[in-house]
């Protein structure tokens, strides 16, 4: 009694829906990725045996696992099984949040009349997703969002892991503390540092070295995790919290100009997005990797949620330019929008001589012009096909 949040989440969905039509594949190592810059989307289980991880780039994932056979991804396709995947969940309850096309979480309370207890559910869930798509996916059962994550997590693949209430601190504690959300790399040396290698050890750390460190958000954040607390609910309105894009550039760039030009490409296609789903965003972040495969990120939460393409790419050049790293050969750009809000809920304030409609009113001209012409059917001049200068005239011959 107690464990009535499921986090659901599909098993190497992206190779496993590819192997659906590769059968004979099935229990040899398969990379889903493409480009000769590109990067792993995702492996199964023969592969990740090897090292090979999603994200990683594709030439270490061959070196690593020189058997492998790499497939492009099919991207369709995955939209489409998880379509039908998050259909099988919704009629289980209503209080259905994807994190993404390939997990989500569930608040099974009210449905335990129908279907018995979060565990029978879990199972009831795996087995018909395995029946309807021929795929696995592993299940965390637990009292809070978090603790169900980490569950799922630890009962890969094709696993149910269920935590009673009284065991959450139990389970918790000896983990590392990368297996909390908000632990990166960063986040986890200054944790290091301070001696502070699982979550036993935060959840006995006094609250005020903890903010010496991180500060006030991070400390207050990770101290109640690490003492089990979690205090969001399943909300399916507010699903998505983040959307993001980026692209791995075809040759290492180190041109200021020609990094903004990709910046501002990628914040028109977040802020499209944005507009496509009737949101907002109040924080703007960037994401730059270096030819070295080092990344660094950077956010900034505006004073009014946006949607409007020239405000976030504002935001991201802003945060470009202040990170110090102009000149360096940059591998891949990425812009990200999160803390997301509907589109109008708040009011906006006026500057004096401000024209607020006008960013709003082009971009969604151009989104007319784009389901109606196509996309990229009108774009900023900065992004246009770059001409090559007309040829000279042939000097006059003077004898």
């Amino acid at each position: 009694m107690g464990s009535d949040i499921l986090h659901v989440d599909m098993d190497a969905f992206f190779a496993a829906v590819t192997l659906l039509g590769r059968p004979e594949l099935r229990g040899q190592p398969v990379i889903i990725g493409g480009g000769p810059r590109g990067v792993v989307l995702s492996a199964t289980y023969e592969a990740r045996a090897y090292g090979v991880h999603s994200a990683m780039p594709l030439a270490r994932a061959r070196r690593l696992c020189p058997s492998a056979l790499v497939l492009p991804p099919e991207r369709d396709r995955y939209q489409e099984v998880s379509r039908r995947v998050m259909a099988v969940l919704r009629d289980v309850t209503p209080l259905v949040a994807p994190l993404s096309v390939d997990e989500a979480f569930l608040d099974v309370s009210g449905a335990r009349r129908l279907f018995g207890t979060p565990v029978e559910i879990a199972r009831m869930i795996r087995a018909r997703v395995l029946a309807d798509e021929g795929l696995t996916c592993s299940v965390g059962v637990a009292p809070t969002m978090f603790v169900a994550k980490i569950a799922s997590t630890r009962c890969k693949p094709d696993g149910l892991l269920v935590v009673p209430p009284g065991d959450v601190l139990a389970f918790l504690h000896p983990l590392p503390t990368s297996a909390l959300w908000g632990v990166g790399r960063a986040t986890e040396a200054a944790l290091d540092r301070l001696g502070l290698r699982t979550i036993g050890d935060i959840a006995d750390c006094p609250l005020l070295t903890l903010r010496h460190a991180l500060g006030d958000a991070a400390a207050q954040h990770l101290h109640a995790l690490a003492h089990g607390r979690d205090e969001r609910a399943v909300d399916p309105d507010t699903t998505e919290v983040s959307v993001s894009a980026e692209h791995t550039l075809s040759v290492d760039v180190a041109e200021a100009d020609q990094l903004a030009r990709e910046l501002l490409r990628l914040s028109g296609q977040v802020a499209r997005r944005l507009r496509a789903r009737g949101r907002a965003t109040r924080t703007v972040g960037i994401k730059i990797r270096f030819a070295d495969f080092t990344t660094v990120t950077r956010a900034r939460t505006l004073r009014e949620p946006t949607d409007v393409s020239q405000e976030i790419y504002r935001t991201a050049l802003a945060l470009f330019r202040e990170a110090g790293i102009a000149g360096r050969a940059v591998r891949l750009v990425g812009v990200r929008a999160a803390n997301l809000t509907e589109a109008g809920a708040t009011g906006h304030q006026l500057a004096i001589d401000e024209r607020p409609a006008a960013w709003s009113q082009l971009d969604r001209a151009t989104d007319a012009a784009g389901h109606r012409f196509g996309a990229g059917a009108v774009a900023p001049a900065s992004l246009l096909p770059r001409q090559p200068p007309p040829p000279r005239a042939p000097k006059p011959h003077n004898p």
